[in-house]
């Protein structure tokens, strides 16, 4: 067989192949990627549910707070009061 009118068309093959090849690699690490995010995630909003649930005691804070220095204001007023 001869194949030096066929050289074009081979390089061409082969270059698509290796195209090919490496598109399926990058598909497939992308894949796995977006595998272990996916399992990893689960976890993640156990973590973030479990933060909210011991943050949510500081949705209260302004309030004590305010009371606390109303608590204050009081005490320096007696204590003005009583001389002192």
């Amino acid at each position: 067989m001869d194949f030096s009118g066929q050289s074009g068309w081979l390089a061409g093959y082969i270059i698509g192949l290796v195209v090919v090849l490496v598109v399926v690699v990058l598909v497939v690490s992308i894949l796995a990627l977006a595998w272990r995010i996916g399992n990893q995630a689960g976890s993640i909003l156990d973590g973030l549910t479990q933060a909210e649930r011991n943050t949510a005691g500081l949705a209260g804070l302004n309030e004590t707070i305010a009371s606390a220095l109303a608590i204050i204001d009081g005490l320096k007023r007696g204590r003005a009061k009583l001389g002192g």
